[in-house]
């Protein structure tokens, strides 16, 4: 019996030994390169474990005022924050908390300049680059509200240093891709910066990463530039980290086996439906790959509401638990109490086998939303 089968579901399960693989990756490319790694919060935000990180990695990346004051309470170094705008009555409070603050536009960084004494300025560059597909996740789109282009900066705008964010769930090529697409339009400004950040998007962790480039691009832009470089990934810190554990609760037939469990997609793992994405589950196969095919879907009445199909090399029944996996990311951060569904728990699987309990949700979180 594992200690899956021991647990109350649903529950987030993050898994330390491998969460502690992907820190030491990270820090290793810190250590080569002499650049500073954050965690972005957008992605994780586990704070029982931010000690933990907090030993491997600079500090956090923000994406306004409620992660910025997280960081700042939960996890000892660099709090950096950028937003797409900034509200008046937070921003006081934002600049005390964060040790770096980048704007979105020029009109952003003149309006709140003056609150920023002390503090590491920076603007979001756009390097009209796009690497990816997925529209959606393309910050670098026509038409995208985000970070400015070099066609609307006629000088260098005083700050301390320029962030660009291109990359999701991608290799080291199409960084040198979008380095290449910031030299070609930036390079003058460049030169005048204390800091680049890279963004984040940067698979550092998965098996098929090509760190030795990654790492030559850090060393060669730093050194040319004098910078100091910045990345700030989310899911490369826990990737391959945590699961989700569910429980089959009915078995309807209806021209397909569909198993109903006690999580759901729009409301435990929101990117099923939003990319979309099909998890990895621990034991199972592609629809037809093994002898028994069931679609997994949930106890919510959406009829969207569907995680995927699966198959087995056993039936499955009432009671059988299922192991999610890769579900540390983008997943606590989105998840929801939509059709009044319970939040699953969140534990962690320690190092020695042991399992603890950080967080349990009941109807309070629930109703405590609403009014």
């Amino acid at each position: 019996m594992s200690v899956f089968d021991t647990i109350s579901t649903p529950a987030y399960v993050l898994d330390e030994a491998a969460l502690l693989r992907d820190l030491q990756i990270l820090s290793g490319v810190q250590q080569r390169t002499g650049a500073k790694i954050l965690l972005a919060q957008k992605a994780f935000s586990l704070f029982a474990v931010y000690p933990l990180i907090a030993k491997y990695l600079a500090g956090t990346a923000a994406s306004g005022l409620y992660e910025a004051k997280l960081g700042r309470e939960q996890f000892p170094g660099e709090v950096h924050v950028y937003s797409p705008a900034y509200k008046e009555s937070e921003f006081p409070e934002i600049a005390e908390t964060a040790d770096h603050i980048i704007f979105n536009s020029l009109r952003q960084l003149q309006k709140f300049r003056p609150l920023c004494q002390g503090k590491s300025i920076g603007l979001r560059i756009d390097p009209e680059c796009s690497t990816q597909e997925t529209a959606m996740y393309d910050p670098c789109a026509p038409g995208s509200r985000l970070g400015v282009r070099a066609c609307d900066l006629t000088a260098f705008p005083e700050v301390d240093g320029l962030h660009f964010h291109t990359l999701c769930e991608q290799n080291a090529d199409a960084l040198a891709e979008t380095l290449a697409a910031v030299e070609a339009r930036f390079s003058d400004y460049l030169y005048r910066c204390k800091w680049v950040n890279f963004g984040g998007g940067h698979h550092i962790t998965r098996p098929d990463y090509d760190l030795k480039l990654l790492e030559q691009l850090i060393i060669d832009f730093s050194q040319k530039y004098d910078v100091q470089v910045y990345l700030e990934p989310g899911e490369a810190v826990v990737l391959y980290a945590g699961y989700l554990v569910t429980e089959v609760m009915e078995i309807v037939q209806k021209g397909i086996d569909i198993a109903i469990l006690d999580t759901s997609a729009a409301c435990h793992m929101p990117d099923v439906l939003e990319m979309p994405y099909r998890p990895p589950l621990r034991g199972s196969g592609k629809a037809g790959e093994k002898a028994f095919t069931y679609r997994l879907s949930s106890r919510t009445c959406l009829a969207g509401d569907v995680i995927g199909d699966y198959s087995f090399d056993e039936r499955l029944t009432e009671g059988d638990r299922l192991v999610f996996e890769d579900m540390a990311l983008y997943t606590m951060v989105k998840n929801n109490t939509f059709n009044g569904m319970p939040l699953p728990d969140i534990g962690i699987l320690h190092t020695g086998g042991s399992y603890e309990l950080v967080k349990r949700f009941g109807y309070a979180d629930f109703k405590g939303r609403l009014s």
